[in-house]
């Protein structure tokens, strides 16, 4: 495969030193990718400025950033809280998502270094690891990142904004309305897309793309009434 780009996908890309902001910012997204962070949960400001030892001001511009990638929902007078998706905002994000993950895999192939395979190759092993020790939020929150790497060697400034958004957004939508938690072969369908973006097919890179958000949006239950029933089952199962 022709290497069209010789850039990398290195710290050097980003800010060096991050502010308080984007400290708190990241834990809190981390955070909601992992789904320590439930769906409706109240991000009190007073609380988290004491956890992170910052003041509320820092508190909340890291959660109107928040707010404005759709991860969390800001409620006047009462507060912020994390976002609830509806079933059919899921649908809308999980469509948005199959747009965005084909302009992104098509720019990868257009970009991608030996370097870059290599990193996308750890982000892998790493997600695999984490399921394979039973570490269930950590390895979805590697998946999460290892979309995220590859919207980073797009090289598309825009399309990576997007991708934060989407990719924390249907975290919330896996934690709602996933109906087969146990199940994960995230690790190999990514895998093979990286065979396909080391070959230069973008056919097989973007069908293989598709395929795996199929086996995602297959394993939710998008109906409100469905999803609220099993989530009370749950709950309840020692009754």
């Amino acid at each position: 495969m022709t290497k069209k780009s010789s850039k990398s996908v290195t710290a050097d890309q980003y800010p060096l030193k991050k502010t308080q902001d984007d400290v708190v910012y990241e834990h809190i997204f981390e955070a909601v990718l992992e789904q320590r962070l439930a769906p409706g949960t109240k991000l009190n400001e007073e609380s988290l400025a004491e956890i992170f030892a910052v003041s509320r001001t820092i508190i909340r511009r890291a959660l109107s950033r928040l707010g404005h990638e759709q991860v969390v929902e800001l409620r006047p007078n009462r507060g912020a809280i994390v976002a609830t998706p509806s079933a059919a905002q899921a649908r809308k994000i999980v469509l948005a998502r199959r747009v965005i993950e084909k302009a992104v895999i098509e720019l990868v192939i257009d970009n991608v270094n030996s370097e870059q395979l290599q990193l996308l190759r750890q982000s892998v092993d790493s997600e695999k690891q984490h399921f394979e020790r039973g570490d269930r939020g950590a390895g979805i929150r590697q998946s999460g990142e290892f979309h995220l790497l590859l919207a980073k060697i797009a090289d598309n400034p825009p399309l990576l904004s997007f991708q934060r958004s989407l990719v924390s957004q249907c975290s919330l939508i896996i934690g709602q309305y996933e109906n087969s938690p146990q199940s994960h072969c995230s690790y190999d369908e990514h895998y093979q897309l990286i065979a396909a973006i080391e070959q230069g097919d973008k056919v097989s890179a973007a069908t293989l793309m598709s395929h795996h958000l199929d086996h995602i949006e297959n394993k939710l239950s998008l109906d409100e009434q469905q999803s609220t029933d099993n989530y009370l089952k749950s709950v309840f199962s020692d009754i």
